[in-house]
């Protein structure tokens, strides 16, 4: 293994883990904790015919509770994120993007089943040592 694969793995397989934290949180955690994830100017937005946007931690924060409030996603919807299929690209000692797929499921405790499908579209920065999900674009299909 030469030493810029090692170099180049770590912050990937660090982003990796960022990405199911974010699924695992967006299924269970509360919105502040799910919200830490991201960076204060982040963006997450969702193309299509559901098209969203939503700019700033305040704002993802507030469509995070209305999709709570309306039993869309999040603790106690019996829902679940699934990400697989991700390709990281670390541009910098402090950016990164990557791609990957996307799996919703409804009715987790009973009868599951697969209710929505498409990719993710991510960027990250380094802040204070940490990755964060700086802009997310989510593709349905």
């Amino acid at each position: 293994m030469t030493s810029d694969f090692v170099q180049n793995e770590a912050p990937a397989e660090a982003i990796r883990s960022l990405i199911a934290r974010i699924a695992h949180a967006a299924d269970e955690a509360d919105v502040v904790t799910y919200s830490q994830l991201y960076t204060e100017d982040a963006v997450w937005e969702m193309t299509g015919s559901r098209p969203q946007l939503n700019s700033g931690l305040a704002e993802i924060q507030a469509a995070t509770r209305a999709r709570r409030a309306s039993g869309t996603s999040g603790p106690g919807t019996e829902t679940r994120h699934l990400a697989s299929c991700i390709d990281v690209t670390v541009d910098s000692p402090a950016e990164a993007r990557a791609e990957s797929s996307w799996q919703f499921y409804s009715d987790t405790t009973t009868a599951p089943r697969l209710t929505t499908i498409g990719r993710y579209h991510d960027r990250f920065r380094r802040v204070d040592g940490r990755w964060l999900l700086a802009h997310r674009t989510i593709t349905i299909g």
